[in-house]
């Protein structure tokens, strides 16, 4: 079983922390993508899987054994880096097989390795070729098949599709997806694309300033993000986050409305004791619908429409001046300087404390526009 689990690591070069109190279970053939912003630490913190950084504090066990101090080659693990790093002068056949010669893997043995790559990554008509006369997307299939054949307890990806087109990006993706199913691998996986993470996991991890901020299931993360930074981070457009004050409420129920929302009551349950005086009302742009204004929760000003084909993307303009996005249609007739209104479910918003967490409510109720 390839289990890899971090148990308090943590990173610093010199008086620089740059990972802290990272505890993580990683169970055999979990798909877990490491997402968050440049400089959160996520590439640092799969170096130190794969045995390219040391390890400041904490250890990291691998089916069990501690690893801090075991050499990457004797890890069990296969790394596909953003860059190919494809030997220009060999083939695919040898490019793939490079690992296995170097072991001494009989002929025979590294040939049959070799082929079952080039099927599982459907690329036998490529063996022949050298890098040169490969797509992008191609020779990235090459390093992922070189990882393959050394048949390892855990592959790690770092950034591996970053290089390539919008389409080839969403091919690889397929791809690797469908390699997962097939090799039932576990598989860890850092980008900075938030598409690529809910598109490709079983568990996401996100990570901001060298911690962790939640860890969970790509719904999960989307619906009950657990603070500002996962909700404005996951998800696409992004949330909007509408500061708001608490206006009333009682019975474990709080009231909040502001210059720019209408009032709306949430239940709370124990949470609404604590409820302070301001708080952050964050709602989806696809949970804000177009409504006629004596029906609306929010009144707005478009400032720009973004036509996608099936939806329309407006960036609209609230009274107190604060901009915000919404989705509608892509039949909606809206144009710049139009008055609109928009409405949504409470239950698909979501209350945070200005500090960053999210007040979880036990339920939201729908209150009728003042």
């Amino acid at each position: 079983m390839a289990d890899v689990l971090l148990r308090d690591i943590g990173k610093s070069f010199g008086a620089l922390e740059v990972l802290r109190h990272i505890d993580l279970d990683i169970r055999h053939g979990e798909f877990v993508v490491f997402v968050g912003p440049s400089g959160c630490g996520k590439s640092t913190l799969l170096r130190m899987i794969a045995g390219l950084e040391d390890i400041t504090a904490g250890d990291l066990l691998i089916d069990g054994e501690i690893c801090n101090d075991i050499a990457p080659r004797d890890r069990g693990i296969a790394m596909v880096f953003q860059s190919y790093a494809l030997y220009p002068h060999m083939t695919v056949y040898e490019n793939v097989g490079f690992a296995l010669k170097m072991a001494g893997t009989p002929k025979s043995e590294a040939d049959a390795k070799i082929r079952d790559a080039a099927r599982i990554l459907q690329m036998e008509e490529l063996l022949e070729r050298k890098p040169a006369q490969l797509s992008g997307g191609q020779r990235q299939r090459v390093a992922i098949g070189r990882a393959i054949v050394r048949h390892p307890k855990v592959f790690l990806f770092d950034e591996p599709l970053s290089n390539l087109d919008a389409a080839l990006r969403v091919d690889m993706r397929m791809e690797i997806a469908r390699l997962h199913q097939e090799l039932d691998a576990t598989m860890i996986y850092v980008t900075h694309d938030q598409v690529e993470a809910m598109t490709l996991a079983d568990k996401i991890v996100v990570l901001e300033k060298g911690e962790i901020m939640q860890v969970g299931p790509p719904l999960e993360l989307y619906r009950r993000p657990a603070n500002l930074f996962v909700a404005g981070f996951i998800g696409s457009p992004k949330m909007n986050l509408l500061p708001v004050r608490r206006t009333g409420g009682d019975g474990g129920r709080v009231e909040v409305a502001s210059d720019d929302v209408a009032a709306t009551t949430f239940a709370l349950g124990p949470a609404a004791a604590g409820a302070p005086e301001k708080l952050i009302l964050g709602v989806r742009p696809q949970s804000l619908r177009l409504v006629p204004a004596e029906q609306a929760r929010i009144r707005a000003t478009v400032l720009l429409v973004e036509r996608l084909g099936d939806e329309t993307v407006m960036n609209v303009r609230l009274p107190s001046g604060t901009t915000a996005l919404a989705l509608a249609a892509g039949t909606a007739e809206v144009e710049p300087g139009d008055r609109i209104g928009l409405d949504f479910d409470a239950a698909e918003a979501h209350l945070f404390l200005p500090s960053g967490p999210r007040l979880a409510p036990e339920a939201a109720i729908e209150a009728i526009p003042a």
